[in-house]
Formats: structure tokens, C-alpha cells, sequence
């Protein structure tokens, strides 16, 4: 079993920050496959050959995003500082320095998302809620 993704113990690790590490690595594993579909794309002649790869990609943008929103809802931190940042008008370097500044005033990362139930809460539940019919 790799354990390139751990920097601690495994066996220390409660299975919570294993699956943590897990969906972090997949969404490395996207991000990288997203950016190899990108170069085939931009080199390939063949137009079947390059619209299968860019039916490829989109299957990669999916799964990346999958594993991101996971991520968010699992650190409800992170996903408040994602909101004010993500999809905003204006300035990315001080929208994201005000989402920093308005989660570091809330330690819970809850007041902008409605998350109460941080990952791996006592209840065993991962305080996700379903990923099924949540498109917007």
C-alpha cells in the first residue's frame, strides 16, 4: 500500500485524516491529469483522436471538482474561504485575503456555510450531507 501521501505515521492517523489524505491526493492526481489532457489537446491533429481527449478532460474537471467540493465540505473552513473567493467579482489576491480575515474571525468555519458537524464528529457521521442532486 503507498503511504506517499502520509508525512506522519499512517497507523497514527485516525481514518478521518486518512481519507483526508486520500481525496487530497486524487485531487492532485486530477489537477495533473487536467494539465497532460491540456498539452495532448493543444498538440493532437487528429480531430476524433482530440475530441475524445477533450471528452477525457471534462471527465477530469468533473472529478476534480467532486473531490474539491468533498474537501470544502469535510473543512468547513477552507470551503468559507473558497466562497469568498471562488466565483467573485474583483480582485482574487483581496477577495481571497478577506475571505482569510473573515474565517479567521470565525474558527469554526461555520457562519458562512450552515456547516455544524466538522469531519469525523462524534456522531460518526462526516457532517457532508448527501453529494447526490446538489447542482445548482
Amino acid at each position: 500500500m503507498g503511504t506517499e501521501q502520509y508525512h506522519e505515521p499512517p497507523a497514527e492517523l485516525s481514518a478521518e485524516t486518512r481519507t483526508f489524505a486520500r481525496m487530497c491526493t486524487n485531487l492532485t492526481e486530477e489537477a495533473e491529469a487536467i494539465g497532460w489532457y491540456e498539452q495532448r489537446i493543444s498538440l493532437e491533429p487528429d480531430p476524433v483522436a482530440r475530441a475524445i481527449m477533450e471528452n477525457s478532460l471534462g471527465e477530469e474537471f468533473k472529478h476534480f471538482c467532486m473531490e474539491l467540493e468533498y474537501l470544502f465540505r469535510a473543512t468547513p473552513k477552507w470551503g468559507q474561504i473558497a466562497r469568498g473567493i471562488l466565483f467573485q467579482e474583483g480582485d482574487i489576491v483581496d477577495n481571497g485575503e478577506a475571505a482569510e480575515e473573515a474565517a479567521d474571525s470565525d474558527p469554526t468555519g461555520t457562519a458562512e456555510s450552515g456547516q455544524t458537524t466538522p469531519l469525523g464528529s462524534s456522531d460518526g457521521s462526516l457532517g457532508i450531507g448527501s453529494l447526490k442532486g446538489t447542482a445548482s
